[in-house]
């Protein structure tokens, strides 16, 4: 196989040669993003449909599509855009997540479809009755006056105001001594094993530990010193593949709607917005051999039953790329006026060379290191691929996780990005 700068220097890696290393698209399962697509779906008679919402903001959605991704459920996937103005389908009423069963069925309230997904598909999520226990604990431990939302979850008053530190010092403490009953037999809510326990927690701890530290200095849920049974859980979760490969959203994504409107907040303090340029350098940081190696064997796990995925994440996210270039190049050149000067051409062909380029470099694999220094002695055709790297930076601003791609993937693209 040619490395990435032998392709580039030869000018032929044209979208074609790209996809022919990639895997056939999936055939067995529909996604539709209702927004763009607000026609009535052919639902299908053997698969469940999940209404999700359209962005994987939805903590609650997350809860469901989580449970379907770890009991290897095939389903068809309609998203739904549930935000103030957004236009739902004439089709769809109520809120997400809802699931459409094959006979016509339909059903709401998240955890109920979680213990539905396990009861039809024999699942392994519900091994005792402890599981539900815990379970109804949640809505005990979190805050209980604080306004819903998909964004921004348990952390803001209906004043509008973040809640009080104090508060949220209260969950995770609760939350940490809850995790210690069971420390004994394991990390996770309810012992050595994944189960519905962690999946009912985990959307709105995996936002905790993103948001949290931009609203309160130094609170932090993954401090091992002050929460260590929670510390313990984060790092486990880690070891779920559906959840580290596909459903988890990543830090960065979950600060950015921190300074979103519309959420039930009337504004983010600025010291919250300064705070959150403090923590992107543990996400773009290169990869250890020791991680890399972790990473792509929890990556052949979950690919293992989903062979339309690309061989590795970064792979998947240079084929995400390929999928979505037209839609990227059109959302590209509709900021052109706020990218001048920042080294991303911004006419069309030039355009489609560089993500071509970036393509190329994630769908082929990088250097030990996460550097690409052979690209900087390439002849004066491949210079043309200048550029790449703050196209990379450009697409990290741009895009949401889990909604375009895994948290693993995302995090390939962070690496080049930080190279600009």
């Amino acid at each position: 196989m040619r490395s990435a700068a032998t392709i580039l220097l030869a000018f032929t890696a044209q979208w074609q040669d790209l996809e022919h290393l990639l895997p056939p698209p999936q055939s067995e399962c529909v996604v539709i993003d209702s927004a763009l697509d607000p026609s009535k779906p052919n639902y299908s008679n053997k698969k469940p449909t999940l209404y999700r919402e359209r962005h994987g903001w939805c903590p609650y959605s997350e809860r469901v599509w989580l449970a379907l991704e770890h009991s290897n459920v095939p389903y068809d996937t309609i998203r739904i855009d549930n935000t103030g103005p957004g236009q739902k389908p004439p089709y769809f009423s109520g809120q997400t997540p809802q699931m459409r069963w094959p006979e016509g069925k339909t059903q709401g309230e998240s955890m109920d479809l979680v213990r539905e997904v396990n009861d039809r598909f024999n699942g392994d999520l519900y091994p005792s009755v402890d599981v539900s226990i815990t379970v109804d604990k949640f809505r005990n431990i979190f805050p209980s006056k604080s306004r819903p939302s998909s964004r921004a979850a348990f952390l803001f008053g209906w004043s509008g105001e973040p809640l009080w530190r104090s508060e949220f010092e209260r969950v995770l403490s609760e939350t940490d001594a809850l995790l210690g009953s069971t420390a004994t037999n394991g990390p996770f809510f309810c012992g050595k094993s994944f189960t519905a326990a962690d999946i009912a927690w985990a959307p709105f701890l995996e936002r905790y530990a993103a948001q949290l530290p931009c609203l309160h200095a130094g609170l932090n849920p993954r401090d091992a010193t002050k929460y260590p049974h929670l510390n313990k859980w984060f790092t486990a979760m880690q070891t779920v593949p559906a959840y580290a490969c596909r459903v988890q959203g990543n830090p960065s994504s979950w600060r950015k709607v921190l300074t979103m409107a519309g959420y039930g907040n009337g504004g983010v303090p600025p010291d919250v917005i300064d705070r959150m340029d403090d923590f992107d350098a543990e996400e773009s940081r290169p990869q250890s051999e020791e991680e890399r190696v972790m990473e792509q064997k929890l990556w052949d796990e979950y690919r293992s039953t989903r062979p339309w995925l690309a061989l590795t994440p970064a792979a998947e996210a240079g084929k995400t790329l390929l999928n979505n270039r037209q839609a990227i190049v059109k959302d590209t050149l509709k900021r052109a006026a706020s990218l001048e000067g920042k080294g991303i051409p911004l006419d069309e062909e030039n355009l489609d060379r560089v993500m071509r380029a970036l393509a190329t470099i994630l769908i082929y694999g990088t250097s030990a290191d996460g550097k690409y220094n052979e690209l900087e002695h390439a002849s004066a055709e491949a210079a043309s691929v200048n550029g790449v790297h703050e196209f990379a930076r450009f697409l990290d601003e741009r895009m949401c996780v889990p909604r375009d791609m895994s948290s693993m993937s995302a995090a390939a693209i962070k690496r080049l990005a930080a190279l600009a």
